[in-house]
């Protein structure tokens, strides 16, 4: 026992190292984080707990075959006094049933076994109302159950319950919505018809149970008998039949006062992680908003060498580098990347070429005439450009913007032209996710043919997670797009990189998040033409591409070798819980 404990205490900061990103992510570190080496710690500790492992057994213990003894005739008596209906007959445990061994004094019964229920009812006075959500699943306790009439009750509220029963949802099982019913409720409690009843008989810990029901020997097991996808679960003849390993009466309370310390723990261990990752995560921001608040070279170089000097401190976490990310591209867009060359032709002329070449393609009804745009107030401009910039609106650099067609449904097919859609845009990226692509035969002049793609072709999701982004290659092919997806396509000397760099910077989703523009989760074609960008000089274009890109390069080597640091970690606490358990 002290060997395990050991390992335990001994390992804290492997533990709380072995972390990984969340698969839907939200705003904090909080949501963004699994702590999952802490997550396999309080699993060990349950399984470590029901195996007799976790405390040292007493041979002077009155063994658990007693108990059940003990148990057993108190049943035998309740069946007699028709408290309780008697059993069904299930087959004796053999050794090839036991899924591990267990301690001297200890002995293997069946979940029937020990305990009883109350019966069912139809509520006929004022009832306390206990369903899935009254249950507090972290703590194994009923927190705020409904207070009902009998005739507001649902079909669903029959089985009685009292203090101290075990619930058990075999609706949906792996959500561990379990709990002792920690006190005496009034008006009586009556429980879900989803939950299974057991009420521990003499001397079986109601404690031990619940913890053995979240155990993942038990959970392993309800995997193997429960039916059903969309909405699994367990029926009751299954879960009475599962096997529960009892330790001796006097040693459960030592378990439970063992595996309270422990948890006690893993929720110090939890709450300094989470502290120490939410105060990282504030001060990467903090020291990252000094680079794009530089007012000149000077001082952002001097606050770019602070980074630098705590460089493998600062960016440990992949929410960090992608922070660190979003930085080099504002940076980028404000003309803070890479120094201005006065001899550059500025963006102010390049704007007048722009014009004069879109109204002789208005000229030759190539393109059609927009409609005037509004002028940029300077309340607009959110920083101050540098020499030779300009704040123009999408719009000025680009000669089409538009969205799919409504009728493509009836044109899928197994192959032909690529049909893009939202799914196949990235979040933060401009590379098309080509795993999904479907396809299309449309018709020949048919209206989504204003839509077939060109290499260049910047597409952004206008609906639902507005802003995700895709940039079309050379060789693509023939495709189009879906009507939720918007085809921004640049005058042909804006064919940069930098204009899609700048639509996945925080300055573009600023806009994009602009709670003023479009209906709630939309942006309007309108809106993508309106947007408000910084316009350098054509010549700086490919400087600052090229030293995004670089800076980028190093940021995915980064994010690389964390994952592969994270992916060890992971690995570890996986082998550690592998040892505490052989």
């Amino acid at each position: 026992m002290a060997a395990v404990e050991k390992l335990i205490t001994d390992n804290i900061a492997n533990w709380a190292l072995a972390v990984q990103n969340r698969a839907a992510t939200g705003r904090g570190s909080s949501n963004k984080i699994d702590l999952y080496g802490i997550k396999k710690l309080r699993k060990l500790i349950l399984e470590l707990a029901v195996r007799g492992k976790l405390v040292l057994q007493n041979p002077e213990d009155e063994p658990a075959s007693v108990l059940l003894e003990r148990i057993a005739a108190e049943k035998a008596q309740l069946v007699k006094n028709k408290d309780i209906k008697k059993p069904r007959k299930l087959p004796d445990i053999s050794e090839d049933d036991k899924p591990f061994e267990i301690p001297a004094g200890w002995a293997w019964a069946r979940l029937q076994d020990i305990g009883r229920d109350w019966g069912q009812k139809k509520p006929d006075q004022k009832l306390t109302y206990i369903d899935v959500g009254a249950i507090n699943k972290e703590f194994g306790y009923i927190h705020d159950p409904a207070v009902l009439e009998a005739g507001d009750a649902p079909s669903r509220a029959r089985k009685l319950v009292k203090e101290g029963t075990v619930i058990y949802s075999t609706v949906r099982p792996y959500l561990l919505n379990i709990a002792v019913i920690n006190q005496a409720f009034d008006p009586e409690p009556i429980a879900s018809t989803a939950f299974a009843i057991i009420h521990p008989l003499c001397g079986m810990s109601g404690s031990f149970i619940y913890r053995y029901l979240r155990s993942p020997s038990f959970v392993e097991y309800v995997k193997g008998c429960q039916t059903g996808v969309a909405y699994p679960a367990i029926n009751d003849k299954h879960f009475f039949s599962g096997l529960i390993p009892i330790p001796p009466e006097a040693e459960q309370p030592r378990i439970e006062a063992k595996v309270n310390e422990l948890m006690s723990l893993c929720d110090q261990l939890e709450q300094q992680t989470e502290t120490s990752l939410a105060a990282h995560t504030t001060l990467v921001e903090n020291l990252l908003a000094t680079l794009t608040s530089s007012t000149d070279a000077a001082e952002l170089e001097q606050n770019w060498h602070r980074i630098t000097e705590h460089f493998t401190t600062l960016f440990t976490t992949e929410e960090s580098i992608d922070q660190l990310k979003q930085t080099v591209l504002q940076l980028a867009v404000m003309g803070k990347l890479v120094p201005q060359n006065p001899n550059d032709e500025p963006a102010s002329v390049l704007l007048e070429k722009i014009a004069a070449e879109k109204a002789q393609l208005i000229k030759e009804k190539k393109i059609k005439k927009q409609k005037a745009l509004p002028p940029i107030g300077e309340d607009e401009k959110s920083f101050e450009l540098p020499d030779g910039w300009e704040w123009c609106r999408v719009w000025d650099v680009a000669h089409t913007i538009t969205s799919g067609s409504r009728d493509w449904a009836k044109f899928y097919a197994e192959s032909g032209a690529k049909f893009v859609t939202m799914g196949n845009l990235s979040r933060g990226e401009y590379e098309l996710r080509l795993n999904s692509m479907r396809y299309v035969n449309p018709p020949k002049g048919g209206e989504g043919s204003r839509t077939k793609l060109e290499a260049g072709d910047l597409l952004i999701s206008i609906t639902g997670d507005v802003g995700n982004l895709g940039l079309i290659p050379e060789g693509f092919g023939e495709a189009y797009i879906n009507q939720h997806t918007c085809m921004l396509r640049f005058m042909s000397n804006c064919r940069s990189l930098y204009f899609a760099n700048l639509m996945r910077s925080p300055w573009a989703k600023f806009q994009f998040d602009a709670p003023q523009r479009g209906i709630k989760n939309s942006f309007r074609l309108g809106d993508v033409g309106e947007m408000i960008i910084p316009l350098p000089p054509e010549r700086e274009w490919s400087r600052i591409v090229s030293k995004t890109e670089q800076l980028m390069s190093i940021c995915d080597q980064l994010k690389t070798h964390l994952q592969q640091a994270q992916q060890t970690r992971l690995h570890l606490a996986d082998a550690m819980v592998e040892q505490s358990l052989t």
